[in-house]
């Protein structure tokens, strides 16, 4: 083959390889802008939705306990529902934020405990498996109405919980005004061993109203896990085809 023809053939080749070698440098660098778009666009989503809120006491063991961090997500108090739990502040009960459980709503008659000793609203029991007790529900007797525009709130530790059950003598049968609500708390974030979801409990589903729906938490960690992957795969695009090719050339026969 003459060195004429065999220089044509090189510089095709390599105008190829330059081509393909382009595309895919495009390709990346498209695949890493999309991932910085899902990684910062969903932790700038979950920033304006959701607060972190580190609990202080005991009285919502066993279901978050002291310590730990949560993630509760802002919204209007006509969003509450029964079995939501709640980051609110109360002047009346300290103008502190503080955690509890809606167990009742305005209109609803929340007492304890029946034969059982489970929790009843309107005369209808209540299960409550979150309870760290097995116990009644709570070891003091109580009724109350829920006036209009408030809620009735325990601690799922009911024998160590300052909340409605304390508060029935300063008005309003010991119940806040739904205004109160700061946020509703979504999931637990640390620490790790109880990151998770809080589940909405069942046994509420049935009363009017229902419960309320899960926010968009997780599709904001989605886009956060999806945008890093889409980061990490763009930028390792160039170092693992450089050394594609070097492989290549060097197992590639002369002439």
């Amino acid at each position: 083959m003459s060195d004429g023809r065999r220089a044509e053939e090189h510089a095709g080749h390599g105008s190829g390889a330059d081509g393909r070698g382009r595309t895919g440098r495009v390709l990346s660098g498209l695949v890493v802008a999309v991932g910085c778009v899902l990684f910062f666009g969903g932790f700038a989503w979950a920033a304006v939705l959701y607060r972190p809120f580190t609990v202080p006491t005991d009285s919502m063991e066993p279901t978050i306990g002291r310590g730990e961090r949560v993630l509760a997500q802002r919204i209007d108090g006509d969003e509450v529902r029964r079995g939501d739990v709640v980051v609110f502040r109360d002047k009346v009960w300290g103008d502190s934020p503080m955690l509890k459980r809606v167990v009742g709503v305005g209109g609803d008659k929340v007492a304890c405990c029946d034969a059982r000793g489970r929790l009843t609203i309107d005369g209808e029991p209540v299960e409550e498996p979150y309870l760290r007790s097995q116990g009644p529900a709570s070891p003091t007797p109580f009724s109350a109405t829920v006036p209009e525009g408030r809620l009735f709130l325990l601690g799922d530790h009911r024998a160590d919980s300052l909340d409605s059950r304390t508060h029935m003598a300063d008005g309003g049968q010991g119940a806040v005004e739904r205004g109160a609500v700061e946020a509703r708390v979504e999931a637990i974030a640390w620490p790790s061993s109880s990151w998770g979801m809080l589940e909405r409990p069942g046994s509420f589903g049935a009363l009017p109203g229902g419960t309320s729906q899960p926010g968009p938490l997780p599709l904001m960690v989605a886009s956060v896990i999806a945008g890093a992957v889409c980061i990490l795969g763009g930028a390792a695009y160039g170092p693992v085809a450089g050394l594609l090719a070097r492989r290549g050339k060097a197992v590639r026969p002369d002439g």
